[in-house]
């Protein structure tokens, strides 16, 4: 069991978090103290600075807000693992091509690669296919800034093997006898399991190289370490895997610990992301038990922590807990934190109610000396380890230690603050341990990215330290003050006071999932009655009837009670998310983002009415005034798919109402009951029962007799493109006016992987884009695009990541793919299987899987993935969990643009996924396809109302765009009223002002 308390809730008031560490600090730091010993370390830093300064230098020449520095960065991350060369031609050219490099302040880069960068826009071609010159001239500057990358890795990587590390370590300790070491193997979250294990097996023999050079006997804090991350030993640290990792990945972790307990050296379990931290404390706490088993005396097990978080105070207090309760000392790594960006783009894309990390970065360093005050004050439990490279938080640290005499240390990164270490360690009771990366220069990617961006920041004291324009006042100047507002809107205000961003919920927070597992077992899927084709026509009138009314309303009125019904289904969430889990087969994560959507699409579209419906003043001839209005059409048939019942019904519905039109509904014959619940909310809002009537029934009768019905005055359909074109020929064929129709279909969406492409952010997104929500997206993935360079590994990566998916039942958490909707499209899907098993090559098939899954729960394909020969073979949108897979780079596939102009070939055009690090060439890409929503360097599906406005082009429908500023439009008449105002007795303004 874990020790009690738990953490508290993540999303709280930031000032409120701040105020108490505030409180709680008072009268136990002297700041102007702290900052008065900080100075002469600074000063020496400025006098005397290191032979290389390495990230300070760096970050002063070219700070990463500056193009230079993102170019930099940008190489860093991607040119080391580009395999051919002319693709490493177009990125050095893309990147060292928008940046000045001549203006180099102490010569840094010079340097580093002999000039090369200065010289590169005289050699990299502008544009074009180079000549056989310029082509040379290109291969000698990408060489050149190979070596200057690097070089550039080594200022940050200790050694490529543990050996060298270990080597230069022992080298270092020569210059400074009180340094220690905690070894980091560089490699980010395994994705496959054949990841993890090879991770594993890194830390093993990492262990036991550090084990054969440390002392078995005395104190474990005075022998070097190893730092890990358990992220990196299972493809599925998560939450909603808790299973699998508590019965996986703690014995994995286990046998590292022996092996570092038995040799007596200490090992960190590294912080990661905050939807990890209840996991890892459990992990954590697991692991203690078995310490406290079988290694009682060893006192290296440790954790880093986070300042940023704004639950790090509390989470110190758990960790002492749990020493105590086992008995162990525990080390605790202190840190500020990496994952920032990260962690506000996640918040603000869930609609979280606060963030959990702190937004000001003077309130993370009041968390940093709060938590350092409590990590000091449990010396019973915990042996205190601060990482950091503030002059003035190293001093605020010596000074509260030296008021109990606790024993601790003091943390670097290998390659930052070496000069204030340098100073700080001329005490020799001070001791330091260096955090020391280790691998190949090609995996520092991850690991320079986030320290580039957590130190580039001008407001960064590693960043001030170089420049000496930061006086010394500015430099040392005292966190201990509060703000009272994040210095970011809050995620629900994403959007301003316009528009309240729809709320969300953390899944992995319990309090947040409670209600839907409550709401699951409670809400029952109503039976809805079938609806007359034969009353179709009647239907429509009533319509009519109440169109008349319901669009003479003003258009505030209308729009406030869309509002309305916006914030009631935001409060129903979990009924809604229920009824979505158990009618469409929903997982719990697509089901509460699909609430949040059609929540999204009602206010949305009530402030594009009032925008759009005012009428607009046009120029003309004096005596006369010329009006420009939108007016409703009339009575609008929407027809909505079973893939999304409530966002895209409620989508449909809200535009038509907001512009004064009536609404007959017609949802997918799957799903009825999801709508009927929204329709009850919109009437309950103070929808008229005649502008919004519900149609349940089959297409083939229901739809079709409606799209029939004289008097209807538009048609919205999402669904297939066969579909949309028989609704077309329908509608053509009426006698009457010409009708208007707005269709959303399907389309062979392809995503496009250059060898620029980081492999791990490759393989996310195309797990996420194909299988994700069981394949049942019309924006889903269907064409992988990869380049022949990389394919093979990231085809492996895609098959190992895909294995690792869960498969069942959507009301479990842990269910990554659920069933398809229905026994039709279960066996439509199933014909494509069996063609491609015989016509391509399988990647992925788990068919002994799927028939035992499939005698749990009915209509169950688990991910498949198969290797085509050429693009052309691509000809039918297949609506599931199904992968097509192309290489590209010789052929008739041999460049980029040629396969866009094959995607564009296909006729679909609803969306496209680019895949890498040349910007221009994202940017050309995106020009020339044809196609609707284009997403680079991320997954495909999930558009956002507002953000991304969705709909496509060709065989994809007919636009304008959902959720976008021009779609009301469609829903409306244009009407201009021109008055003569001379006819009443002339103009006689103008008479007034004439001579």
């Amino acid at each position: 069991m874990s020790v009690s308390p738990r953490l508290p809730f993540p999303y709280r008031p930031e000032s409120e978090i701040v105020a108490g560490h505030l409180q709680g600090l008072a009268g136990a730091l002297d700041w102007a103290a702290a900052a008065h010993s900080a100075q002469p370390w600074v000063q020496a830093v400025r006098d005397n600075p290191p032979p290389f300064w390495a990230m300070e230098s760096l970050l002063k020449e070219y700070p990463i807000s500056s193009a230079e520095g993102l170019a930099l960065m940008r190489l860093a991350e991607a040119l080391l693992r580009v395999p051919d060369a002319e693709t490493a031609i177009a990125l050095t050219a893309d990147q060292l091509g928008r940046a000045d490099f001549e203006g180099a302040g102490d010569g840094v880069m010079a340097r580093l690669s002999a000039s090369a960068i200065a010289m590169s826009k005289m050699f990299l071609p502008e544009g074009g296919q180079p000549n056989l010159m310029s082509k040379l001239g290109a291969r000698t500057v990408v060489a050149a800034t190979l070596r200057a990358v690097q070089l550039l890795g080594r200022q940050f990587v200790l050694g490529q093997t543990i050996a060298d590390a270990m080597a230069e370590a022992d080298d270092s300790r020569k210059k400074i006898p009180n340094l220690r070491f905690s070894y980091d193997m560089l490699g980010e979250g395994a994705r496959t399991d054949a990841d993890a294990l090879r991770y594993l097996a890194s830390y093993t023999h990492a262990i036991q190289s550090i084990a054969a050079g440390a002392s078995p006997t005395g104190a474990t804090e005075k022998n070097d370490g190893i730092s890990i991350k358990l992220s990196a030993l299972h493809p599925r640290y998560e939450d909603a895997q808790r299973e699998r990792v508590m019965a996986e990945l703690v014995p994995r972790v286990w046998g590292l610990c022996e092996l570092s307990a038995r040799a007596n050296i200490n090992l960190t379990i590294d912080a990661e992301e905050v939807d990890r931290l209840e996991l890892s404390l459990d992990v954590f706490e697991a692991l203690a038990a078995l310490v406290a088993q079988h290694h009682p005396q060893w006192q290296g097990f440790g954790l880093a922590m986070q300042a940023y978080q704004t639950r790090a105070l509390e989470l110190i207090g758990h960790i002492a807990a749990i020493g105590r309760k086992y008995k162990l000392r525990l080390m605790c790594r202190l840190v500020k934190g990496a994952y920032w960006d990260s962690e506000i783009k996640r918040a603000q894309e869930m609609g979280l109610p606060h963030y959990p990390v702190f937004t000001h970065k003077h309130h993370t360093d009041v968390s940093y000396l709060a938590c350092a005050q409590a990590l000091l004050a449990a010396p019973d439990a915990i042996y205190p380890q601060f990482a950091g490279h503030n002059a003035a938080t190293i001093a605020a640290i010596l000074q509260m230690a030296s008021r109990n005499a606790v024993p601790f240390e003091l943390q670097r990164l290998h390659g930052m603050g070496e000069g204030v270490f340098r100073e700080v360690l001329k005490n020799p009771l001070i001791s330091c341990r260096v955090y020391a990366p280790v691998g190949a220069h090609r995996d520092l990617l991850a690991y320079l990215v986030r320290r580039l961006l957590e130190n580039g920041a001008n407001s960064s004291f590693v960043h001030q330290l170089a420049d000496e324009s930061v006086g010394m006042g500015e430099l040392l100047t005292s966190p201990l003050r509060l703000e009272p507002e994040s210095s970011l809107p809050l995620p629900p205000a994403l959007y301003g006071p316009g528009r309240p961003n729809s709320l969300g919920l953390d899944l992995t927070v319990q309090s947040m999932r409670a209600p839907l597992l409550a709401a699951l077992a409670s809400t029952p899927v109503p039976v809805v009655s079938e609806f007359d084709a034969k009353l179709a026509a009647k239907a429509v009138t009533k319509g009519v009837s109440s169109y008349q009314k319901w669009s003479k309303a003003p258009v505030a009125e209308r729009a406030a009670i869309l509002r309305r019904a916006a914030d009631a289904m935001e409060q129903q969430t979990p009924k809604f998310c229920a009824l979505l889990v158990k009618e469409a087969f929903k997982t719990w994560g697509d089901a509460v983002s699909e609430v949040r959507e059609a929540v999204d699409f009602l206010r949305y579209y009530a402030n594009e009415a009032e925008r759009i419906m005012q009428p607009v003043a046009l120029p003309g001839p004096t005596g006369e005034t010329n009006e420009l209005r939108l007016t409703a059409r009339g009575v609008w048939v929407c027809i909505s798919p079973w893939n999304f019942p409530l966002a895209i019904f409620t989508g449909q519905v809200a535009a038509a109402l907001a512009t004064g039109n009536a609404v007959i509904a017609k949802p997918a014959e799957q799903t009825p009951g999801v709508a009927l619940e929204a329709v009850k909310l919109l009437h309950e809002a103070g929808v008229p029962e005649g502008a919004l009537q519900l149609a349940h029934g089959p297409g083939e009768t229901v739809g079709a007799a409606l799209v029939a019905a004289p008097l209807v005055a538009g048609v919205v359909f999402t669904g297939s493109t066969q579909v949309a074109k028989i609704i077309n020929r329908a509608l053509a064929a009426k006698d009457g006016p010409i009708v208007p129709l707005i269709a959303e279909t399907g389309g062979i969406n392809a995503m496009l992987v250059d060898s620029t492409a980081l492999p791990e952010q490759v393989a996310d997104a195309v797990v996420q884009s194909a299988f994700r929500s069981a394949g049942q997206r019309c924006s889903a993935l269907r064409l992988l695009c990869v380049h022949e360079g990389i394919a093979d590994h990231v085809i492996e990566m895609i098959k190992g990541a895909a294995q690792e998916l869960v498969v069942g039942e959507t009301a479990d958490l842990a269910t990554d793919v659920g069933p398809v909707i229905d026994r039709e499209a279960y066996d439509n899907i199933q014909k494509h299987l069996q063609r491609l098993g015989s016509s391509a090559k399988v990647l992925v098939s788990r068919a002994e899987r799927a028939q035992a899954a499939s005698d749990l729960t009915a209509n169950l394909i688990p991910p498949a993935a198969y290797e085509v020969r050429s693009l052309a073979e691509v000809k039918d949108e297949i609506f599931g969990p199904v992968l097509q897979v192309v290489r590209w780079g010789s052929g008739d596939l041999k460049d980029p643009e040629a396969v866009i102009a094959q995607i564009n070939a296909l006729g679909y055009g609803l969306t496209l996924g680019i895949q890498t690090r040349i910007d221009s060439r994202a940017q050309g890409l995106a020009a020339a396809a044809h196609v609707g929503n284009i997403y680079v360097n991320r997954n495909m599906i999930g558009a956002v109302v507002g953000v991304q406005p969705f709909g496509g082009e060709g065989l994809s429908g007919t636009g304008p765009k959902a959720g976008g500023p021009h779609y009301l439009y469609r829903f409306c008449a244009e009407q201009t009223v021109t008055v003569n105002t001379t006819a009443a007795g002339g103009n006689a303004a103008l008479l007034a002002g004439g001579g």
